[in-house]
């Protein structure tokens, strides 16, 4: 299969399931065996996912991706030897980065929930194309990348993460602040015009937020 097809659910799927970490393996940039050249894609994809795993809390060192032709077995055993020791030195998926199982679950859950949301943006708005490995990484490092990260993303996985913590129980802006390792001045944004949508209510009496 083609790396251009390993879709953003795919990987997120993975780490929801379990996995410690996902590799990815690929044809080198300019030998791809199709027309489309979805390497590149694949590139630009696990980028993304970093950036994503990274504003949720999960070491985006997790999501590894490679080049490696069918002829380089030696190469293929050195590099997974060599993450899976890195993943020994990460921890459990969530213990590693001193996070609980429930907040993990829902962290994974809110970006996954974005998935189709995130697949727009990302073709109207970040696609890119370049020719070389290098120049993909000082894209995402851009403050331009990071410009359009905030603007377009961040918000957005901010307030799936509340609305899927506010399913179970209301909680006060401080809670879920606390909860979600949040700014409290950003959770009362996010509640504040989540409110003016509809979307949640606040109980004068418990001094709490709760889905409308």
């Amino acid at each position: 299969m083609c790396t251009g097809r390993v879709d953003l659910s795919f990987i997120l799927r993975a780490f929801s399931t379990g996995a410690d970490g996902v590799f990815i393996g690929g044809c080198w940039l300019g030998e791809c065996h199709y027309v489309t050249e979805g390497n590149y894609d694949a590139l630009f994809n696990m980028h993304l996912c970093r950036k994503l795993l990274e504003q949720i809390g999960i070491n985006p060192e997790r999501l590894r991706l490679e080049w490696i032709s069918a002829s380089e077995g030696m190469r293929y055993a050195e590099i997974m030897n060599d993450f899976g020791k890195q993943l020994k030195t990460f921890g459990p998926l969530g213990k590693g980065e001193g996070m609980d199982a429930s907040t993990l679950k829902l962290n994974l859950a809110a970006v996954t929930k974005l998935v189709p949301y995130i697949k727009l943006v990302e073709r109207e708005r970040l696609r890119v194309r370049f020719d070389t490995q290098e120049k993909y990484a000082e894209y995402f490092a851009s403050a331009e990348m990071n410009r359009l990260f905030d603007e377009l993303l961040a918000d957005k996985l901010a307030i799936s993460r509340i609305m899927l913590l506010l399913r179970d129980n209301p909680l006060s802006a401080r809670d879920i602040a606390a909860t979600l390792g949040l700014d409290p001045a950003e959770v009362s944004r996010h509640l504040n015009s989540s409110s003016r949508f509809g979307l949640v209510s606040f109980d004068e009496g418990q001094k709490c937020f709760a889905l409308a």
